[in-house]
């Protein structure tokens, strides 16, 4: 077996502070430490840089590659303020000062889900320090739907949306994690994972509560970010000025954008028979994209 898919990363604490709050994101590095950072890659609400480490790790004989753990999952410590949140301003700033710390040049900005909406939030606010985007079923809602956010009655539309319900009533405590394997496997989101992807996942997504184990993604932050969806990812993605490629998932998109001779730096691409999680069930098609453009 090749080296570096069984070489675990390095893991790596960055500093962050500003108008949300100061604390550490956790980072893994993957890759030869020696050289400059060639991408970025940013995982989806509720899980974890550590979860997609089978995607990854494959790369690192050729790239040098940083996955950070968002606000509120993982093992980053960053202040989870849900009172008024209205949008991934957050996410986008963490991910604009750790752009900020690299050095060398460019990277490509990568992610899945919400780690790919907030990516290109941080590449309109930082496109000095990103070369090109590659956006796995980003969340990004139809114009008309991100207008409703902004409506008087916004504080509404979160109980109207089931993904919000439904992270309300996660399970949040196990007693091991063999117990939270059990429950998950073959379930839900969960449904034809890797059994390895899903141990990923836990090993990151689980911390020590007394005597168990709790969600380190707790359910009402998990929440919080399916409600908070007045950001503009639109203004974002005619903003960039950097060339974009989204991978969009065939079956269940949380992706409306469409290939727009306007939009002439963006390049939208269907996944056949791919769903919003194709980067975990198709990972050689997601690693594939991420390779061709980083090198």
């Amino acid at each position: 077996m090749d080296a570096a898919r069984i070489t675990p990363p390095r893991r790596l604490t960055v500093p962050v502070s500003g108008r949300f709050g100061a604390g550490d994101m956790a980072v893994l590095d993957f890759g030869d430490p020696k050289r400059p950072v060639d991408l970025i890659f940013v995982h989806a609400n509720g899980f974890n840089a550590m979860t997609y480490r089978s995607l990854l790790a494959p790369l690192s004989g050729t790239l040098r590659i940083w996955a950070p753990d968002l606000r509120g999952h993982g093992l980053t410590r960053l202040p989870t303020d849900r009172g008024r949140r209205i949008g991934w301003a957050d996410h986008r700033d963490d991910l604009a000062a750790l752009l900020e710390v690299l050095q060398g040049p460019p990277v490509v900005l990568a992610g899945h889900s919400m780690g790919g909406t907030s990516s290109l939030l941080a590449a309109a606010e930082r496109p000095d320090r990103v070369s090109r985007l590659v956006l796995m079923d980003p969340v990004i809602w139809n114009r008309a739907a991100h207008l409703a956010f902004h409506l008087p009655f916004f504080d509404q539309l979160p109980r109207r949306i089931p993904l919000y319900r439904n992270a309300l009533k996660r399970r949040a405590r196990f007693d091991s994690r063999e117990a939270a394997m059990a429950a998950y496997r073959g379930r839900g989101a969960f449904k034809g994972w890797p059994d390895m992807m899903l141990a990923d996942y836990l090993s990151d997504g689980l911390v020590e509560a007394g005597e168990g184990l709790t969600l380190a993604c707790a359910p009402d932050w998990e929440a919080s970010n399916y409600a908070a969806q007045g950001h503009d990812p639109w203004r974002a993605l005619a903003r960039v000025g950097r060339p974009v490629r989204i991978l969009k998932a065939e079956t269940g998109s949380t992706c409306r954008v469409s290939p727009d001779a306007r939009r002439p730096h963006v390049e939208v691409d269907l996944v056949p028979e791919g769903t919003h999680f194709f980067p975990m069930l198709r990972p050689d098609l997601a690693r594939d994209a991420l390779f061709e453009a980083a090198v």
